[in-house]
């Protein structure tokens, strides 16, 4: 019931659907029962608190029971890396949990980002070894990927994308085109076989974390070349076979940073390496380093002693207008100013706590105040709030401004030296 789970939820309550929720979270369970979850997407958490009322919504974090009472069930867990292995061990407990209480007719439909061939080679065997059922000939299995946005989940699942829908075969396919078309106004794509339908939904995360490897090392150039990047992109866009995106101090989220990966562990198995992938990966994991070293060559070059320089770093999120963190790119620029003996003070608007910032590291959420402490400010997640800041907002016009997401007006700024990523 979390990021993706929770909308996917929301939509079929909408369609009238009678459901139960299943999380290990206890505290988002109960924030569900509040009526306070999911703040940051519209309207999941009054459809939550309308369908408990009505007994449309059951929670609980017993997947077994669950599995039991339920004819149709829906996976959306994380699949991440751990230590750049692929880690399915989340995924494995659930089937294994569902398959504890699969009967005959039920359907299965799995949705997470997957390596290619794990729905069938791995996921499949687990429920059918538990349930003495076999796949297709006695319960249905289904790949619908979500495609979502954080921020705007539930149009995306209802309103902006087609469903991307796949079957164990044609009567798993026949059964998912059937149920998806009832909250996919978009309408459907059909995929020929689970694994076709898996690397569809990595070439999305693929294609976007190429592109912005791209517009990184071009942005470089035009530094280096003393071009402005933004006025380039926007000439070379114009051009409709061109869609250059933006450059930025790195690439966060259990999506576009994480995808890659997968296709690339994948494709070593089969005696493939990916170069492009693997460098662009490259490229993008650099870019947290590159920028703090960036922002304290500009200090050096403006002040003499950049020693124990006092740092507000904006943005925790991994990108802009969400309080997701997780494998943000500010903590690689947390980590690279520590390294050089700065003291940081992190702020960021949605993110309420952290543990996983250093002890040394304070989160505020208090933008005026750690401003004006600032000797040197580093934007790293273009939050809409940065636009706003000007020069009165800091401390000293002797204040150097890293701008690593172009959000700056820079008519705000008569006297203060700003540096933007793609710009000399």
């Amino acid at each position: 019931m979390g990021n993706v789970g929770g909308p996917l939820a929301a939509a079929w309550l909408r369609a009238n659907a009678n459901l139960i929720g299943v999380d290990v979270s206890t505290k988002l369970l109960e924030e569900i029962k509040l009526g306070i979850s999911h703040q940051h997407e519209p309207f999941l958490s009054q459809i939550f608190t309308k369908s408990l009322k009505k007994n449309k919504l059951q929670l609980t974090n017993d997947g077994i029971l669950a599995s039991k009472n339920s004819q149709i069930k829906i996976v959306a867990v994380p699949v991440a890396l751990k230590n750049n292995v692929i880690d399915l061990s989340i995924i494995k407990l659930v089937a294994n949990n569902i398959s504890k209480g699969l009967k005959k007719n039920d359907c299965v439909i799995i949705c997470p980002s997957l390596p290619p061939g794990t729905t069938e080679k791995i996921i499949l065997p687990i429920l059918e070894k538990n349930s003495k059922l076999k796949g297709e000939k006695d319960f249905f299995l289904i790949y619908n990927p979500e495609r979502i946005f954080e921020g705007r989940a539930l149009k995306d699942i209802e309103e902006n994308y087609p469903a991307i829908i796949s079957g164990l075969g044609p009567k798993s396919l026949k059964f998912a085109e059937n149920l998806l078309s009832i909250i996919s106004k978009k309408g459907l794509l059909k995929m020929s076989s689970l694994s076709a339908a898996e690397a569809e939904k990595l070439f999305e995360g693929v294609y976007r974390d190429v592109n912005i490897a791209l517009a990184n090392e071009l942005s470089d150039y035009c530094e280096r070349a003393k071009i402005n990047f933004y006025e380039a992109r926007k000439g070379a866009n114009s051009q409709p076979f061109c869609h250059l995106h933006y450059p930025g101090t790195g690439v966060g989220g259990l999506c576009i940073p994480v995808y890659p990966k997968f296709i690339i562990n994948n494709s070593i198995t089969l005696g493939k390496h990916m170069k492009i992938l693997e460098h662009s990966r490259k490229i993008n994991d650099f870019m947290p380093k590159k920028c703090v070293s960036d922002a304290l060559q500009l200090f050096r070059k403006n002040k003499k002693n950049i020693k124990h320089l006092k740092v507000a770093i904006l943005g925790l999120g991994f990108r802009g207008e969400v309080s997701d963190t997780r494998l943000s790119p500010t903590y690689d620029v947390v980590k690279q100013f520590l390294t050089k003996g700065h003291k940081v003070i992190v702020h960021d608007p949605y993110v309420k706590e952290d543990t996983n910032l250093p002890n040394s590291v304070i989160l505020s959420h208090n933008l005026k105040s750690i401003l004006k402490q600032a000797d040197l400010v580093f934007i790293s997640t273009d939050h809409k709030q940065y636009s706003k800041i000007n020069e009165n907002h800091l401390k000293n016009n002797s204040v150097i401004i890293y701008d690593g997401r172009n959000i700056l007006n820079k008519t705000n700024f008569k006297k203060s030296i700003i540096k933007t990523i793609g710009i000399n």
